[in-house]
């Protein structure tokens, strides 16, 4: 299936939907507390599971430290 028909599936899963990604959610991905994360799109993940109370379902080794660290709710897979 190609990108587009999968992505499109996929959010009609029950309790899926996309973040809201306002100015005030990319700000603060650049002023996260603690030793922040590198890579700008982790940042943005983070800043965003921040502001709308998610937790991030990843095997990101650094994204998990960070979640250790209690600045994000992370969970590894």
């Amino acid at each position: 299936m190609d990108s587009q028909t999968w992505f499109e599936a996929l959010l009609t899963l029950p309790g899926m939907r996309l973040a809201p990604m306002p100015p005030r959610t990319l700000i603060a991905s650049a002023f996260l507390p603690g030793s922040p994360l590198a890579d700008p799109a982790d940042r943005i993940i983070t800043a965003t599971a921040r502001a709308e109370n998610f937790i991030i379902l990843t095997g990101d080794r650094e994204l998990l430290r960070y979640g250790d660290q209690g600045h994000v709710r992370v969970l590894a897979c």
